[in-house]
C-alpha cells in the first residue's frame, strides 16, 4: 500500500527550528515528526511513501534516503514551484501504481495514535472517493459548567467543543487524481464538491492527535508522548 505525505511547509512559526530543517524533520522527543508518522503508516500495512516535497526537501532526503532504514520504500515528488496542497497531492498521485485502489494522504506536520485500519475499513466499505478523519474541536480556554441558578458545579481545563474538525489525515480513491488542482488546495476546492457528491466519508477519531505548528505543540507533544511511551 502507498502513503502521500505533504511534506513541503515551511513552518514559519516553529522558526529559528525550520530554518535549518524542512518542518517535517523538527524533533519531538528527539525524533522527527516523519519518524512517528512512518511508524504508524507501516502499522497500517503501508510498504511505499511518496513525501511531497519543496522547502528544504534535501534535509528530508538526507533522513530518509531510500527508506531501507525505516522499513519502507520512500520516493520523491519534488515541487519546482509551490503547487498548494492539492496540486502537491496530484503531482505525487501521478507516482502511484495504477493497480492501488486506495493511498493514505496525511500533513507532514501530525503525531497521532489512530490505527488507521477503522478509517480503511469505513473507506472500503463505503465507496467514498475520499474519507477524511476528524478528531474533537478543543477549546482554547478553560471552560465553567454552571447551573440554571447560577451555581458554578465544575471547571474543565481546555475542554471539547461540540464540534469535529478535519485531522489533515485522509483515505483517498487513486482517482481522485483527476478531481485535484493542478495549483491550490484541496480542502477548499476537491472536497466540498465531493460532499455536494455524496462521494466524502468522515472517520471520528478521539486517539491521541496533535499538529506540530508551533513551540507550544512540540511541548504538549512530548509531555503526552513520554507519559503514554510513545505512539502506536
Amino acid at each position: 500500500m502507498y502513503a502521500l505525505i505533504l511534506a513541503g511547509g515551511r513552518g514559519e512559526r516553529l522558526r529559528p527550528l525550520t530554518d535549518s530543517v524542512a518542518k517535517p524533520m523538527v524533533r519531538v522527543n528527539g525524533k522527527p515528526i516523519l519518524w512517528y508518522q512512518v511508524r504508524q503508516l507501516q502499522g497500517a500495512g503501508v510498504t511505499d511513501i511518496v513525501l511531497l516535497c519543496g522547502y528544504l526537501w534535501e534535509t528530508i532526503r538526507e533522513f530518509c534516503g531510500d527508506g531501507s532504514s525505516l522499513g519502507v520504500r520512500v520516493h520523491y515528488s519534488k515541487e519546482e514551484t509551490p503547487l498548494g496542497r492539492g496540486g502537491a497531492l496530484k503531482q505525487g498521485l501521478g507516482m502511484v501504481p495504477s493497480s492501488e485502489r486506495a493511498v493514505l494522504a496525511l500533513n507532514g506536520d501530525i503525531i497521532t495514535a489512530q490505527n488507521f485500519a477503522p478509517l480503511l475499513t469505513l473507506h472500503q466499505q463505503s465507496g467514498a472517493m475520499a474519507t477524511i478523519m476528524l478528531v474533537p474541536y478543543p477549546s482554547a480556554y478553560g471552560v465553567v459548567e454552571v447551573e440554571e441558578s447560577g451555581r458554578v458545579v465544575a471547571f474543565k481545563e481546555k475542554g471539547e467543543l461540540p464540534h469535529w474538525i478535519n485531522a489533515g489525515i485522509y483515505v483517498l480513491d487513486t482517482r481522485i487524481r483527476d478531481e485535484l488542482p493542478a495549483l491550490g488546495d484541496h480542502e477548499t476546492t476537491t472536497f466540498p464538491r465531493l460532499a455536494e457528491r455524496g462521494q466524502l466519508y468522515a472517520y471520528r477519531s478521539r486517539a491521541f492527535w496533535k499538529a506540530i505548528d508551533n513551540h507550544k505543540d512540540i511541548r504538549e507533544a512530548e509531555e503526552v508522548l513520554r507519559r503514554e511511551g510513545g505512539v502506536g
